[in-house]
């Protein structure tokens, strides 16, 4: 139920989407020859929405089954008016985000907001710091590489297996990139998706992430996100790794 008043099944059509351009970017990046339709339907598997969402909702209600006052709360912020017209901008915005040249308009309106100082930066701010988004982020990202990084070694793109401990090192080598660009994406997401919201009703929704079922539902988000998604790279890892050795061959 909150599954559906969170319309969490079109946030996943958009993720999938993302996921299938992002298995694109992978074949353009390691094996410039193509990965030819096979390598599409491998991605498409990968991302197969019925898993994807069982998995999501198995995480979730582990979080959340044992707080029915906390669920209570949340579905009804994101039943009412202005939390359905919110994810409504959400959505849109991310499935707008798909377009490169969207993106990258939404960058430069970003950077001039903030050097013209507009109220609506510092709202932003406050509300990637209520739900503790960046660090958030950059640690789902630094745990999605790992995971990556871990599945393309298990299908012996290296040869011999590496030590843990030095796909780690190659993982926080990244941190500092994945901080900035990380940054960068929440600004400019998060500008675009909230531009047609009264400062007030912004007011009204970082009060609610900073509200305890608020923070409740970012911690199980987080976790569900986590948990399917880092299972999402080490497959992608391995299929990667796996169509490098064929090529080789």
């Amino acid at each position: 139920q909150l599954g559906k008043v969170m319309r969490l099944d079109e946030l996943f059509d958009v993720l999938r989407a993302e996921g299938v351009a992002h298995g694109a970017t992978l074949e353009a990046d390691m094996f410039p020859s193509g990965g030819g339709p096979e390598w599409a339907a491998t991605v498409s598997d990968i991302y197969d929405l019925r898993l994807l969402r069982a998995a999501f909702n198995q995480q979730l209600r582990a979080a959340l089954a044992s707080d029915p006052d906390a669920m209570t709360e949340i579905a009804d912020f994101f039943g009412s008016k202005l939390g359905g017209r919110i994810l409504t901008l959400e959505i849109e915005a991310r499935r707008a985000f798909l377009d490169t040249a969207i993106a990258e308009a939404a960058q430069v309106a970003a950077d001039k907001r903030r050097a013209g100082r507009d109220p609506r930066t510092r709202q932003i701010d406050r509300f990637i710091a209520a739900g503790d988004l960046l660090e958030m982020n950059v640690a789902g990202a630094l745990s999605g590489n790992l995971a990556f990084l871990t599945g393309l070694d298990e299908a012996g793109v290296n040869g011999t297996r590496l030590p843990q401990d030095e796909l780690l090192s190659q993982v926080w080598g990244q941190e500092a990139q994945i901080r900035d660009d990380t940054q960068v994406w929440l600004q400019s997401y998060l500008g675009l998706a909230y531009d047609p919201l009264t400062e007030a009703e912004l007011e009204t929704y970082i009060a609610f992430w900073e509200s305890p079922a608020g923070q409740r539902l970012n911690a199980a988000l987080f976790l569900a996100f986590d948990a399917v998604f880092s299972g999402v790279s080490h497959d992608l890892g391995r299929a990667a790794g796996a169509a490098m050795l064929s090529q080789e061959i």
